[in-house]
């Protein structure tokens, strides 16, 4: 039995992280009504903002904002968009702004966004999500060719909560593609593996979407880490399979061959990445359960020594490449 979504009326959704995942998604909400979206953000990201304002496959969006500690009405809906890097800030500015009934939504990458912003400011106001899209950002700016959809809810939905509910409708009526599955953690985990399997795989290969469709060596890397995931999931109950792999396959036969992953952009553009979010976690998941995770330790050190800047040339790329030959013995090894 469902609930009505006027259960849970929805006036004021407030945004945290304005990067290509929140941006994309704030703008189709204020496309909808640009009065019930407005972003917390510093002064300081503000007249940024305020001096190139966003844009969305090239429109322009001026949004309404709101400064950490300002005085302002809670929340109904808070989603939290930020790298994983930025996250403990941004508990600390979102607080101010969770009232006794706001949900709060993290669109983050991996498994661990939700207990840590949880632990703050009470699990109650969590819900589960996870995005799968493809889009590029550049500055301020984000454009992309499928917007992508949202699967969130309850880590149970068997029966459906008024707020997950009206959390439905209204990305219907905003025009967000939205997915409620009956085990939310289950499909966490299978988004979780398909980040760490494309992500690090596309990052220390420099590869777009297109090199994992039609290169084996590089599919078969990309495989080895995920893999290291659904073992994983067996220990933690969650029970990923040869199904998962799979379906994680047919997504990236269906993506845009020449768009990348966030992980590649940030490679690119000289950001810090979300290695800790996705090898980390799995490497000191393998510790507690007892699993090797080899490919992904492997990933691990490579992608932090690419963060570091250091030039592969000038006579260090024979150990970037012997680096990547260990890599892919053992995803031979794993696959």
């Amino acid at each position: 039995m469902t609930h009505s979504a006027t259960t849970f009326p929805i006036h004021r959704v407030y945004f945290i992280g304005l990067g290509a995942i929140g941006l994309k998604y704030a703008a189709r909400l204020h496309d909808l009504d640009a009065g019930l979206v407005k972003v917390i953000a510093s002064a300081r990201r503000m007249a940024a903002l305020r001096t190139q304002p966003a844009t969305v496959n090239g429109k322009r969006y001026d949004f309404s904002f709101l400064e950490p500690g300002q005085p302002a009405a809670p929340a109904d809906l808070l989603f939290v968009a930020v790298k994983a890097g930025q996250l403990p800030q941004a508990i600390e500015d979102l607080r101010g702004f969770v009232g006794p009934n706001t949900c709060v939504v993290s669109l983050m990458n991996g498994i661990s966004s939700e207990e840590q912003i949880g632990a703050v400011i009470g699990a109650s106001h969590m819900l589960y999500a996870n995005v799968y899209m493809d889009a590029v950002r550049d500055g301020n700016a984000v454009t992309y060719h499928d917007i992508g959809r949202i699967v969130f809810g309850e880590q149970d939905n068997t029966c459906r909560s008024a707020r997950v509910d009206a959390i439905a409708a209204l990305f219907q009526r905003a025009g967000i593609p939205c997915v409620v599955p009956d085990n939310m953690m289950r499909a966490h985990w299978a988004k979780f593996m398909v980040n760490a399997g494309i992500n690090q795989a596309s990052a220390v290969l420099r590869a777009p979407y297109g090199t994992f469709q039609v290169n084996a060596h590089a599919r078969a890397l990309m495989i080895a880490a995920a893999e290291e995931v659904v073992a994983l999931s067996r220990c933690a109950g969650i029970g990923l399979g040869p199904e998962d792999i799979q379906n994680f396959l047919n997504i990236m036969d269906s993506l845009t061959p020449t768009a990348k992953t966030s992980m590649l952009q940030d490679i690119e553009a000289g950001r810090p990445t979300e290695v800790d979010l996705f090898a980390g976690t799995i490497i000191a998941l393998g510790q507690r359960y007892g699993v090797p995770t080899p490919v992904n330790a492997t990933l691990y050190q490579i992608i932090k020594a690419m963060e570091t800047g250091t030039p592969l040339s000038n006579g260090s790329s024979n150990g970037s490449s012997s680096t990547l030959q260990n890599a892919s013995h053992n995803a031979s090894q794993n696959g």
